[in-house]
């Protein structure tokens, strides 16, 4: 299998610059959560993501490892979108609550939280893995911009992130929020705990 996409001119022989590595594992990640999402984890092997992103299965195992690895760089990805690769400076709880509420609500995330519900009964170590990755690290996060770093209303403030409108998310029942929904739903959050919302 060649690495290049359909209707696309070759890529150039030797080792890939670190901007067109890095737009390669973009592309892969792409390729994998629609699979994923589509299929099931069980369902996709490497070579349909190698097909999928038309690079070769050797290209995934040097760039990320087997199939766990992958989808827990696309977990990954959306966890630096949120905390790390925003833009925007998160050093307020209300500015990084508005930041997790955008990542968490978004189609991927979705998607991802959708596959990882149908497929935890088979996979138990996977799904522990999603939570410590995920759900934890946001908690982390949280906790180390909240006053007096309380564990427990980090806690409570992910879990208001989320919340009613992400159930109606999963059932498919709302699209995602715009940036100022994310904004209005976090300010609730921070308020709801007594937090200043700022």
């Amino acid at each position: 299998m060649s690495d290049q996409g359909d209707g696309q001119a070759p890529r150039k022989r030797g080792r890939p610059t670190r901007e067109e590595r890095a737009r390669r594992q973009e592309e892969i990640l792409d390729a994998a959560v629609g699979l994923f999402v589509s299929n099931g984890f069980h369902a996709v092997s490497l070579d349909d993501v190698a097909g999928s992103a038309h690079v070769t299965k050797r290209t995934l195992y040097a760039y990320f490892g087997d199939k766990s690895e992958i989808f827990f760089a696309a977990v990954a990805r959306l966890r630096r979108r949120a905390l790390e690769m925003t833009g925007r400076r998160c050093d307020t709880p209300a500015q990084l609550a508005t930041e997790i509420v955008v990542a968490l609500h978004s189609d991927e995330a979705i998607g991802l939280h959708r596959l990882m519900i149908t497929e935890a009964h088979s996979f138990p170590d996977l799904a522990k893995r999603f939570y410590d990755e995920g759900p934890r690290s946001y908690i982390a996060a949280l906790e180390g911009l909240l006053p007096e770093a309380d564990a427990g209303r980090a806690t409570a403030l992910f879990s208001l992130l989320l919340g009613e409108p992400h159930r109606q998310r999963l059932l498919g029942l709302r699209p995602a929020p715009t940036r100022a929904q994310a904004r209005a739903q976090a300010v609730a959050a921070l308020e709801a705990l007594g937090l200043e919302a700022r």
